[in-house]
């Protein structure tokens, strides 16, 4: 992970120069327990202590920390600027801040956007503090923007882990289509393909009690709810959500089964007219998809496709960024409701990975959904899933 930090600290410092921010301050401590998200994309260390992890957009990479701190930020190699302190942080920071006497300094904290949102209310006040006298506590602002775009934009390096991570996750999905059966449980899936991804080294993308989460049949929990003891029968549609942790990098893809009744040869025409009208609001929504539109003008595509249809609107956005973890920060591809905030309204930017992941359900049979995975390119997208296009038939 090393090399993949510096290239987001150099992305980063860019960024700045974007935004024309003059700095980006992360000030954590005990961070093992209360963690910023920011400091694997910036430093790749827990600290105990009081720090700060200064990004400027004049290319400074300067860490302070406590002294019994420094030495694994050294090992890990990502600052070399490091100042260490016994018994306040207040005056090597003050030092470093007055020499570049910034007009704006990006912390993080966000009404909108949970991984720009690592920084404590107590220790935004501690920061005040060791800011007292100075005019720089009157110049902070949110680094929301800046995390969006690191976050979002990324790199070459990132994009090939990210496509061996679906890859793999395909593989699984595959393996479990042939596990499948009827009188199987839902717990005995998930079971399954959490041993398929540790077999190969790998954890699960998000909480071991819904990753994966399982649904078989008409009366299924919500979408993030885990696996149960229901069984697997003739006329369900069966649809599973999971991905895996491969090297630093989530994936999120989604699939859906019908399982044939006996005497049974294909599955019944509602379901496989839900199946095709959600296939089409997820090609509506890719023709949509490009740099500089909004989530919400994507999201209405595949939205309009399935009311249009007679079904009811899926509840949730339809599609995230995903990326060091499943639901990554930034602008989603959501609908405008109140509790996505603004992220249905910043455009898109290349090289931002998002899920597809529409559903609908289908009356006495269950809910069709696939999730797939898509990077934004100049003009369009990329696939980074292997799309299902056809209803998957198990006996």
């Amino acid at each position: 992970m090393k090399d993949i930090i510096l290239e987001k600290q150099l992305q980063a410092i860019e960024i700045l120069k974007e935004k024309d921010v003059d700095m980006w301050l992360t000030f954590v401590r005990e961070s093992a327990s209360i963690h910023d998200p920011v400091l694997d994309t910036i430093a790749g260390v827990n600290v105990t202590w009081q720090s700060a992890f200064i990004l400027t957009k004049q290319g400074h990479r300067k860490a302070i920390l406590g002294t019994l701190d420094i030495q694994n930020l050294k090992d890990m190699g990502t600052f070399e600027d490091i100042t260490g302190y016994v018994k306040s942080i207040r005056e090597p920071l003050l030092e470093f801040v007055k020499s570049v006497d910034p007009q704006k300094i990006a912390v993080n904290f966000s009404k909108n956007m949970n991984l720009a949102d690592g920084l404590t209310m107590g220790l935004y006040l501690v920061l005040l503090d060791h800011f007292a006298g100075t005019p720089y506590g009157d110049r902070l602002v949110s680094s929301e923007e800046i995390v969006s775009s690191l976050r979002g934009r990324k790199s070459e390096k990132e994009l090939k882990i990210m496509r061996e991570a679906v890859r793999i996750t395909l593989e699984i999905f595959d393996e479990t289509g042939k596990f499948i059966t009827k009188g199987r449980t839902e717990k005995e899936i998930a079971a399954f393909m959490t041993s398929r991804a540790n077999d190969r080294g790998y954890q699960v993308a998000w909480e071991a009690d819904s990753c994966p989460a399982v649904f078989t049949g008409p009366d299924t929990a919500g979408a993030h709810a885990g696996p149960t003891d229901r069984k697997v029968e003739g006329g369900h549609l069966i649809n599973i959500d999971f991905g895996i942790n491969y090297n630093g990098y989530c994936s999120d893809l989604q699939r859906t089964w019908y399982i044939l009744r006996d005497g049974e040869t294909d599955a019944p025409d509602a379901v496989k007219h839900g199946f095709d009208v959600l296939k089409t609001s997820i090609t509506k929504a890719s023709e949509t998809l490009k740099p500089g539109i909004t989530g919400v003008e994507v999201d209405a595509a595949a939205r309009g496709h399935i009311t249009s249809n007679g079904y009811d609107e899926y509840p949730h956005g339809l599609g995230h960024q995903v990326g060091r973890v499943a639901h990554d920060a930034g602008p989603g591809l959501f609908p405008a409701w109140e509790k996505y905030g603004n992220l249905p309204f910043i455009p898109l930017e290349k090289n931002q990975v998002f899920t597809i992941e529409p559903r609908l359900y289908v009356k006495d049979h269950g809910i069709v959904t696939i999730e797939e995975e898509v990077v934004l390119t100049d003009t369009g997208i990329d696939w980074l899933s292997e799309r299902q296009t056809d209803l998957y038939l198990l006996r």
